[in-house]
């Protein structure tokens, strides 16, 4: 008997995006997107072109390249931005408008300031408009979860009869339960006339931790559409992390009557590139992509699994793609087989001088590294994320000296603007001297909120990866920076924080 396909919705590239610092650039977008077309996700959420100029040209792009996924854009339920969303996936194989209102008596009242039969028509009218300019419309009641059912049964039917193929039960802010959220999914199946003529969808938050076990009780109850991304990434506590969905129905297909079509091997790959990306890292306890997630200490764990794997792993780690990443290139690679990898890693170079930049910082690492990783090769092209015009400042040349019992000094040539300027410092360590430093010609303003470090692949020789966020005057951006030497990243990351910061990119809200 063959099982209900289980509609995968990825959602990373616009709730992801909206996670404080996370913003991308076109090009890391399409990078993601690639990798999702891989993996074989059914809908890939571009982003909201009515939020920005930027990110409707993102959109766009997404769209004009993706063959084998649906490409949505998602909108407010008024005309112009429906309008703007619906240009941007023209160039779409296959497009999707994603539109929303919001449904609870909190936001009717508080946000929107209108009644519901205000949100009523406007609901209809929304879903009417984008039906005239596409057939797959998705309509999402938002603050579903807080709604009164109601009231939620009377919008759902209406946007059904306008022309609504997808609608999606937002869980916006984490707050059911999983049986409360799995009998409301049953409860509108069950009361909305042609409920069956639709595809149900959740979006679930993860506020207390529950986005993936609500979504998998509504998949019980009856939704074959999963809105969620890599990681886990979005907004507040984030969103249902991918990974852990698409691995619990297929390990459980003993209990799920559907499935998906995801290439699991390509899980781990597209949660290492959109923490590159996004400046996000894995914690090492993540289920499914966590360094830790396959890995046994305890001496009973080490001897069962010896002896046979399931008796503590129902996953192997290379069916999600651990291990999948050999060695791939060295020394003497050049210049053609440096492009050809970064295209199989879906790293599209169209710019030849961004090419040769690259290929001699490879150059470069593999003097000092043996064994040059795909996840080194990540690295090297989000150091090259920032186009020659962003870049307002570079750094020319940098010493650190750190002797015990002496106060650390660094020394950095930095150019402003195509002009070079001396700084040092001290401070309590190198790269608190190193911030200093730069900041004394700088003169940002900018607050520190984070800073991270990461290995990004095994051994003393590895490349460190910096991540550093900055604020300023309610901006928040993420800088990265990689190394061999984590002083040295930890300066590139804060000035790439720096370029990122002063750039004219900027992002909006669409809850807002």
């Amino acid at each position: 008997m063959s099982k209900d396909p289980l509609i995968i919705f990825d959602t990373t590239l616009r709730d992801g995006e909206q996670s404080p610092g996370a913003s991308m650039t076109k090009e890391e977008k399409l990078r993601i997107a690639r990798q999702l077309e891989k993996m074989h996700v059914n809908v890939i959420e571009a982003g909201f072109p009515a939020a920005s100029n930027g990110d409707f040209a993102a959109v766009k792009a997404v769209a004009e390249v993706i063959k084998d996924s649906t490409v949505a854009a998602l909108s407010r339920a008024f005309d112009k931005d429906i309008a703007r969303a619906l240009e941007a996936i023209q160039p779409a194989a296959s497009g999707r408008i994603h539109t929303f209102l919001a449904t609870s008596p909190i936001h009717m009242e508080k946000k929107l300031r209108m009644s519901p039969d205000e949100v009523l028509i406007a609901a209809k009218s929304a879903v009417r408009f984008a039906r005239n300019g596409i057939d797959d419309v998705e309509f999402s009641c938002e603050d579903a979860g807080r709604s009164e059912l109601d009231f939620l049964c009377r919008v759902i039917e209406a946007v059904i009869k306008e022309g609504a193929t997808t609608i999606n039960i937002p869980d916006t802010v984490g707050y059911n339960l999983p049986e409360q959220f799995a009998e409301r999914i049953k409860q509108l199946r069950e009361r909305v006339p042609n409920s069956d003529k639709v595809i149900w969808s959740v979006h679930c938050h993860n506020d207390l931790g529950l986005a993936v076990a609500n979504s998998l009780a509504a998949v019980m109850a009856g939704a074959r559409q999963v809105e969620c991304t890599i990681n886990g990434l979005g907004e507040r506590a984030g969103n249902a992390a991918l990974e852990e969905i698409v691995m619990a129905v297929r390990t459980r297909q003993d209990f799920f009557p559907c499935e998906t079509r995801i290439d699991a091997t390509q899980i781990v790959p597209a949660s290492k590139m959109v923490s590159s990306i996004t400046g996000f890292p894995v914690q090492p306890n993540k289920a499914i992509v966590g360094a830790n997630a396959f890995a046994h200490e305890s001496g009973i764990h080490q001897d069962g699994v010896l002896k046979h794997r399931e008796t503590y792993e129902i996953m192997r780690a290379e069916d999600v793609g651990w291990n999948a990443n050999k060695l791939v290139l060295g020394k003497l690679s050049g210049r053609t087989a440096f492009r050809a990898r970064l295209k199989e890693l879906g790293i599209e170079v169209d710019s030849e001088a961004v090419l040769n930049t690259a290929f001699m910082r490879f150059k470069e690492l593999a003097d000092k590294k043996h064994e040059i990783f795909d996840e080194d090769l990540h690295a090297i092209m989000s150091d090259e994320a920032i186009t020659p015009e962003q870049e307002r400042y570079r750094i020319v040349s940098s010493m650190f000296h750190s002797e015990t019992g002496e106060a650390p000094i660094a020394r950095l040539v930095i150019s402003i603007d195509g002009i070079e300027t001396q700084t040092e410092s001290s401070g309590s360590g190198p790269v608190d001297a190193t911030f200093k430093a730069i900041e004394n010609v700088v003169s940002s303003g900018a607050e520190l909120l984070l800073y991270s470090v990461t290995a990004i692949t095994t051994g003393t020789d590895a490349q460190g990866e910096v991540t550093v966020r900055l604020a300023r005057n309610g901006r928040m951006v993420n800088g990265q920076g990689a190394d061999t030497d984590i002083v040295v990243a930890s300066a590139k990351a804060y000035v790439h924080a720096l370029n990122t910061l002063s750039s004219k990119h900027e992002k909006l809200n669409p809850q807002v």
